[in-house]
């Protein structure tokens, strides 16, 4: 039996059989994947998704989603020639990011609401209504790509171009989710895409990138904790590591693990923040070496590697973690602990910051696949003069090849 053609996005059937819902924020990414589909001959149908009251953003650089956004999404799609629909998600956004995105904030911790965004609106909410549609598949204009496995089954790997590489914020999609998802842009540059914009003749082709989080459009996000939280704004003592009152502080919310600036205290060697403690309300400073962490325990571990998370796992596994999107992977072990998972680092990090995410991966650069991350729920250095890292590779982790 002959195996069916496949098409560029590696799906059966021609391009203009096959119906491809695009996820359109209005800046140049989504803009150009829209556009590349459309003129490969796909059934391109383009969905904005309207997140958040955009009144107060709409003049505001930096921010995605908002008013001069769908705007732009909409001139993209006439430009083009596709349907395009605005979807109104503010209630579930407001629920599931923006709400979340206080709570973590007012319980000490450092969140990633892309992350969050992306598990719980776009590729799950966004994907469903893309089913319905009768698409074939959902492509955004993230920088990340979709590799076919020998078994059939999609692996996300790194994008080629390391600056632009977005798989920090999409270690939460699932194995389904994967299936259905593509990714146009993973193997081109910035450059490369803003060329394309403009050969299509794009209205956004020099448009800037989206820097602050959207939702907040005054790009101070104390504001929406506060209105959401009062109690992350209440005073507190900054304490040394013996417990002694240095200064006061007006709301944990103003401080991240890993802070050096901005602690209003005065000191003769320099202070970072080592943790924060909500429900005293203090936020404990140190010394820089104070803050290297060896082992980080997870929550809402999600795994895209080969067979089970147990099985893989086992006694040990050795990977590679990213433990901030600005850090480069480094070599650790990942274990099964007491019920849970527990990651401990061969040389250790600094700044480790509960509520952001730590992202598995089985190389330490290039287009490496990405094989599932948790969320760092606390992190703790090494016991003194115990290894915690028995058996530890004195060289890179070897994990088997997953190039299909």
């Amino acid at each position: 039996m002959t195996a069916a053609m496949l098409n560029s996005l590696d799906l059966e059937g021609r391009p203009q059989d096959t119906r491809i819902v695009v996820a359109m924020s209005g800046g140049v990414d989504s803009s150009t994947t829209a556009a590349l589909l459309k003129s490969e001959g796909y059934d391109v149908v383009g969905i904005t998704l309207q997140l958040y009251d955009h009144g107060a953003a709409i003049h505001r650089k930096g921010a995605c989603c908002a008013g001069q956004d769908i705007h732009d999404a909409r001139a993209v799609a006439d430009r083009i020639g596709i349907p395009h629909y605005v979807l109104d998600y503010e209630s579930r956004f407001q629920e599931s990011v923006i709400d979340s995105f206080a709570a973590s904030y007012a319980t000490g911790e450092t969140p990633v609401p892309c992350i969050e965004c992306n598990r719980s609106i776009k590729f799950r909410d966004l994907l469903s209504t893309a089913r319905e549609l009768g698409a074939s598949a959902l492509a955004t204009g993230h920088y990340v790509s979709s590799r076919r496995l020998t078994d059939g089954s999609r692996a996300l790997v790194c994008a080629s171009d390391a600056d632009r590489d977005q798989s920090y914020f999409l270690f939460a999609t699932t194995r389904d989710q994967l299936d259905y998802l593509r990714f146009p842009l993973g193997d081109m540059t910035k450059p490369q895409t803003r060329e394309l914009a403009r050969k299509f003749g794009l209205s956004v082709a020099d448009k800037h990138d989206s820097q602050d989080i959207c939702f907040v459009p005054t790009g101070r996000y104390t504001d929406v904790v506060g209105r959401l939280k009062p109690n992350a704004m209440d005073p507190g003592d900054i304490v040394d590591l013996d417990g002694r009152v240095l200064g006061k502080h007006q709301g944990i919310v103003h401080f991240t693990v890993g802070q050096r600036r901005g602690l209003g205290i005065a000191s003769s060697a320099p202070l970072y923040v080592l943790r924060l403690e909500p429900s005293s309300r203090r936020v404990v400073v140190g010394p820089r070496e104070a803050l290297r962490m060896d082992r980080i325990v997870l929550r809402d571990v999600n795994w895209i590697g080969d067979n089970s998370l147990d099985l893989a796992v086992g006694d040990g596994l050795e990977l590679f973690v990213r433990v901030r999107s600005t850090r480069r992977p480094q070599p650790a072990w990942l274990r099964a602990v007491d019920g849970g998972y527990q990651v401990e680092l061969v040389a250790g990090e600094d700044g480790v910051s509960p509520g952001q995410a730590c992202v598995f991966y089985d190389a330490p650069a290039g287009q490496a696949r990405v094989l599932g991350g948790g969320f760092i729920k606390s992190a703790t250095p090494r016991t003194a003069g115990k290894s915690a890292l028995r058996g530890a590779p004195a060289s890179r982790p070897q994990v088997a090849d997953v190039r299909g």
